[in-house]
This record gives C-alpha cells, structure tokens and sequence, in this order.
C-alpha cells in the first residue's frame, strides 16, 4: 500500500494527484435513498463489497440497515472479515480445495459466510471441509435468468442441487442466488423491465419447485442497481445486491427510470478521480494527470464534473486529453473526473480519501483491493 495522498483537514486543493476521491455528503444521500426503497418494499438490502472494496465505506452501509455484504472472491472476504465485516455472502462458485479450506476457515473464525452453487459435485468438496472445520456455511443454489454465465438452467437441477445442500452434513441450504447482470446496464426502463419480467417466470418455479420438496428458500436474492424496482416488487426476492448506487458512474448515470429521467436525476455521483492538468502545449487541448491506471475506461471514457465545456478525448496509461476548446486550463488546474466504471476505478487505488466540501474528512484503505481468487 502506497503512502496516503492527503491527510484529515487538509483541502483537496493540496492532494496529491490523482487521487479517488468520495463525497461524503452525495453517499450519504445514495445510502439513505436505497435504505429507505428496501425498507418500503419490504426487503433486505446486501449490498455488493466488489464495488468499493472498502470495509469504511461498508460500515456505512450497514449503518443504514443493510444487513451484511456481498463478495465476489474468497480473497475479498477474507479481507473484509479482518476488518469486522463478518456477514459475507460470497455470490459466486467456490471451486478448489485451496480456496475451499480458506472458505470454510472463515466460517470457522465465526463469520457468517454463504456461497453459491451451479455444480452437484461443488457439494460434497463443501461439505466434507466445512465438517472439518468444525463450522457450518450456508449455500444458495445459483439459477441462471438470463446472465448467461455461472448458474444451472432447470428447475429440475435447482431441486437436485437443494436437496444435496439440505442432506450434507455442515451445509445449510439458504436459498436461490438469481443476478441476472446483463439487464442491469440496459439503457431504458422499459428493456429492463422486459428483461426482469423473462426472468422473474424462472424464479417462480424454482420457488414453487422448491416449497413443493419441503425446501422453501430461505431467501431470494440478486438484483443490481439498475434493476432492483422490478426484483423488490416482484414479492418473490427477500434481497437485494444493489452496489454502483452508493457511488453512481457515468455509465449508470446515462440510464433512463420509469419516468425517461436519467438516473442521475436522483441518484448522485460520489466517486470521483482527482486530477490535475499538466500539460497545455496547443490550443484547445489540455493533459491529466491521470491515466488509465486511475480510472477505468471498459465502460467509456470519464466524464468532467460540472465543466460541459470540456470533453475528455482518449486516455493512456498516465494522461487523460482532454478537449479545451476555449483553452481555459491551465498547468495546476484540478479537475474531477466521473468514471466511466466505478466497480474496477475503486481496485485501481489504494486509498479512498473521503470529503465534505472542499476538505478532506477522512483517509480510508481500499480494503480488498486486488483480492483476485
């Protein structure tokens, strides 16, 4: 981990560059909003760890009634158990006896750890080193409604698969895992909820399948923050993994709500990379500071916070060129930029520094940054 690029008190004036900085005051208002839709729609709200890996930026969630987190990675639980974070829903397969025993040693530390399950075999390799762990772990059955990716594809295999959780000792059988990721990024109201309403039909029977063997699930969970209106109303989710709302990037932003306002109507951008120009050496066009190693550009290019005038054209490995066609920048401007994908710009740094206003309020560590396996 790198030295921190500011210190409490200090303003962002004087951080160093370029720096991922998180406005307290634009979170606080995305964390109270989706605490109080979950609240309203009668669901429990998880939200995903992937997207920020912080455990500060967690504690947060949790304090406004989210009831645990979501992790993609064994690595990233781990990390967020260390740091007090210990009701971890691991929302993907676990496949390996390395990363099974360092699964199941969570477990054993006391953490409420579940995981998914797409595979007959995952089961046995599940249980027998939970056993030997002396704990229990709670496995959700992963459907596929549409992703196309991990998950079984009948309700004929959902049941085969519960009934083996239910039956193997130290594994308790905790529901459905059903994410259905390619609907969440659809750019208006209407295609999502045509995507949402050709998977919610998949959910259903799997329910019904299940309450029809004895093996209600406990809970159902997925949605995202591009879909999870549909998933909490659908009165068949008890949950929901709703992650990007808490920071907003440009590419949510562009999407449209049930009333063709973009998202960026009420959700508010939080996460930004501070950057700084230094280089103007024609008309018209300005160099960051900021690569990208700083933001990640596989959903687009960043977008400039509060400067229409200005327009981000191609970014490198260090420098982002920005489009200045009235040439107002000068070398030591700041600008901050609006990733164009929050999930991957947060793992590209070791510190969030957190802000109100125009001063930084507090330094946070990127908790799980780089926890890959």
């Amino acid at each position: 981990m790198t030295d921190a690029p500011a210190y409490p008190g200090q303003p962002l004036s004087e951080v160093l560059t370029p720096a991922l900085i998180v406005d307290l005051d634009a979170l606080d208002h995305n964390l109270a909003r989706m605490a109080r839709l979950a609240k309203e729609a009668g669901v429990r709200l998880r939200p995903h760890g992937k997207m920020h890996k912080s455990a500060d930026l967690a504690r947060l969630q949790m304090a406004h009634g989210a009831v645990g987190l979501c992790c993609q990675k064994v690595s990233e639980a781990e990390a967020f158990a260390r740091a007090g974070v210990t009701d971890l829903l691991v929302t993907n397969e676990v496949r390996g006896a390395a990363r099974i025993a360092r699964l199941t040693a969570l477990a054993a530390t006391g953490a409420h750890v579940g995981v998914c399950v797409d595979d007959p075999a995952n089961v046995p390799e599940l249980s027998s080193a939970i056993t030997a762990a002396g704990a229990t772990l709670d496995v959700y059955v992963e459907r596929d409604i549409g992703q196309g990716r991990c998950g079984v594809t009948s309700t004929a295999d959902v049941v085969t698969l519960a009934r083996a959780i239910d039956a193997a000792p130290g594994l308790s059988f905790a529901g459905l895992q059903a994410y259905h990721g390619n609907a969440q990024h659809l750019p208006t109201h209407a295609e999502r909820s045509a995507a949402i309403d050709a998977a919610l039909p998949l959910v259903a029977e799997a329910v019904s399948a299940l309450r029809d063997i004895c093996l209600p699930p406990p809970q159902v969970t997925g949605a995202g923050s591009g879909t999870f209106p549909a998933e909490a109303a659908s009165g068949l989710y008890t949950e929901l993994q709703c992650g990007s709302y808490a920071v907003l990037d440009v590419d949510y932003a562009r999407l449209l709500d049930a009333n063709d306002s973009r998202y960026d109507a009420t959700w508010r951008h939080a996460v930004f990379v501070l950057t700084e120009v230094m280089s103007v050496t024609r008309p018209g066009l300005a160099v960051l500071d900021a690569g990208h190693k700083a933001h990640a550009i596989d959903s687009g290019l960043p977008v400039i916070a509060d400067r229409p005038d200005l327009r981000v054209t191609g970014a490198s490995d260090e420098h982002t060129t920005v489009d200045d066609p009235a040439s107002t920048l000068a070398v030591g401007d700041r600008l901050r930029l609006i990733p164009g994908h929050c999930d991957p710009t947060f793992n590209l740094h070791d510190w969030i520094v957190a802000c109100r206003g125009d001063t930084v309020a507090e330094l946070w560590p990127v908790t799980a940054r780089g926890c890959q396996w």
